[in-house]
């Protein structure tokens, strides 16, 4: 399950290739490709998701830094309150970079309760672009990815993110058991499933974080083998 969070390869076509700037890979057919991990690898890395974490002409840290959060660490941030100033969108990599405006926006004693938790994951991904292509400037301004965690650990850039989210091994394995549950489910948790994840992420850890044993937990948990179906409509 770990691999999810930085593998060492990925599968490709041509195209795809392309956008990604890895050379060698021509034609339609996807194929496994090695990868360095300097730049890409696994999950956070992948064009798709960073677009869907982006606005149409920009990246957003916030978004980024909502979706690790969200979707990896099962720890969304609360909503953000009403009347929020927006950021001024035409300056960014023209006369300031967006970093510095998120910044000034984080100076704010009530913005910056999440935002300390959300900013610095999304700013180790800033070396992406709006569709997940690698970049070395915000229009005029150098990149600065790197990031402070509200507990006091740094890192630079997406390896270094990674590296930190697979020591959150615990917190990540239990979030997927969550949403594994509640697929094959087809409900949401309630509070009496909560032993039956806290059995999931354990047999996991136990097991070396194999999706397979997750899987075989599902299967065999108590909520899946008990479920009862949907009465008939008359």
């Amino acid at each position: 399950m770990l691999d999810l969070l930085d593998a060492p390869f990925t599968f490709l076509n041509g195209p795809l290739a392309h956008h990604y700037g890895i050379a060698g890979i021509d034609g339609e057919q996807f194929q496994r490709v090695a990868l360095d991990g300097a730049q890409r690898s696994g999950l956070l890395t992948q064009a798709a998701i960073l677009t869907v974490s982006s606005y149409p002409t920009r990246t957003s840290p916030v978004l980024r830094g909502k979706w690790v959060l969200q979707n990896l660490l099962g720890t969304p941030p609360p909503d953000p309150p009403e009347g929020v100033p927006p950021l001024d969108v035409a300056a960014v990599g023209t006369t300031v970079s967006l970093r510095a405006q998120l910044e000034q926006h984080r100076a704010n004693a009530t913005c910056a309760v999440c935002h300390d938790q959300i900013d610095p994951l999304g700013f180790g991904l800033e070396r992406y672009d709006a569709v997940g292509a690698w970049r070395t400037h915000d229009g005029s301004f150098p990149i600065d990815d790197s990031g402070t965690l509200p507990d006091g650990t740094t890192f630079r850039g997406s390896q270094e993110l990674k590296a930190i989210l697979r020591t959150r091994a615990d917190q990540f394995t239990r979030n997927l058991a969550e949403k594994l549950l509640t697929y094959a489910l087809g409900r949401g948790l309630e509070t009496y499933d909560r032993s039956a994840v806290e059995t999931l992420q354990s047999q996991a850890a136990a097991d070396d974080h194999r999706f397979s044993s997750l899987v075989l937990g599902v299967v065999h948990s108590e909520p899946f083998r008990l479920r009862r179906g949907e009465e008939p409509t008359p």
